[in-house]
């Protein structure tokens, strides 16, 4: 039997509210392994320079 199947049948046991904080849990651990790429990181850098030159554009939903 495999790690994941054990750690699977020992969930099934649990109540309710620890199933429920253990998603909870699992969900921030798994955002904070979470890379940003090198990419992303030139994109966002891109975007500051931009703003700060002014080179921005605003978008006007006319209202009904």
């Amino acid at each position: 039997m495999s790690g994941v199947q054990e750690i699977e049948r020992a969930i099934r046991s649990l109540p309710r509210p620890e199933v429920e904080r253990l998603h909870n849990w699992l969900e921030d651990y798994l955002e904070d392994q979470l890379e940003v790429s090198d990419e992303f990181h030139s994109k966002i850098d891109r975007g500051k320079r931009e703003i700060a030159e002014g080179h921005v554009r605003v978008h006007r939903h006319d209202e009904a």
